[in-house]
């Protein structure tokens, strides 16, 4: 191409103007060089060998220690670097990984743990104090940092608010003590309630289902990572941040403590919800 290229015209501005790779027309070059029974140089060849690739019998060797009882839970960035403080080394780390994935040994090298199969909570409440279902919410304060938990039970058939507490903390001995008070209030008969809630750590600690045993209420969770399980609880709190007087930030906790009073008396008795056609909340467990 160099040839036929007119005086005072490179092959830099020939390839711009012509919108080409300067490498590839080089390479084509080069290629259409070696027209007669001379073979291509080495570099040119597709299927010609790396100088410095490992042979077979070196390949063998990697494996081989790659799958040895010491490095077979490994992966190989850990074994190049055990190898190197033994004075040791066979190839690259992208090597290693080259070799296992072309003997599909890819992946990872440690015992995992089986596939769970979490089945999706369906409860079914046909008359009030069947089911529960509960959540916490994070009310902010006006001072930064600051937040209130609002415990909020309510009562899957009616949808009524059963119990609720508004505390500075978020623990475990006071979802105890919510539920124990309101499995006492409405008479709960052992093994007849459902309590539904996510995997929090007020849900799952021990001192709290330990509880829910001794009061022989069925605990019902919902799937790990899965954030729509508990939809009437969430529907609830979005009702209560989207009222018309809700305070973004609360000014203290007594500010919360009225606010909260007035909205669980109007949710309860005033409120009409679509889920009820349109009806208020039943009264009855009240």
């Amino acid at each position: 191409m160099a040839a036929s290229l007119p005086n005072g015209l490179t092959e830099r501005l020939a390839c711009k103007v012509l919108n080409l790779c300067r490498n590839t027309v080089r390479s084509v070059r080069q290629r259409l060089s070696f027209t007669g029974p001379q073979e291509p140089p080495l570099r040119c060849r597709k299927d010609a060998r790396q100088p410095k690739a490992l042979d077979a019998k070196e390949q063998q060797q990697v494996l081989d220690v790659l799958n040895s009882e010491s490095h077979c839970n490994q992966p190989p960035i850990q074994v190049y670097h055990n190898l190197l403080q033994q004075g040791r080394y066979l190839c690259s780390v992208s090597t290693m990984h080259r070799l296992l994935r072309k003997q599909n040994l890819q992946g990872e090298r440690r015992a995992q743990r089986a596939p769970q199969s979490n089945p999706i909570p369906r409860l079914l409440a046909t008359e009030p104090n069947q089911v529960w279902t509960w959540d916490i919410a994070k009310l902010p304060t006006r001072k930064r940092g600051e937040y209130l938990s609002l415990y909020v039970v309510m009562d899957l058939f009616s949808r009524y608010i059963v119990a609720w507490m508004l505390s500075r903390k978020e623990n475990s001995a006071l979802s105890s003590q919510l539920m124990d008070e309101a499995a006492h209030r409405y008479d709960i008969v052992p093994g007849h309630l459902t309590l539904h809630q996510d995997r929090g750590a007020p849900m799952t600690a021990h001192c709290y289902l330990d509880l829910l045993s001794e009061l022989a209420i069925t605990a019902s969770h919902s799937r790990p990572r899965v954030s729509n399980d508990n939809p009437m609880s969430e529907a609830q709190f979005k009702t209560l941040k989207y009222q018309p007087d809700y305070p973004r930030r609360f000014d203290h906790y007594d500010h919360a403590m009225r606010w909260c009073n007035d909205y669980v008396e109007w949710y309860n008795h005033m409120h009409h919800h679509s889920s009820l056609e349109g009806f208020t909340a039943y009264s009855g467990p009240s």
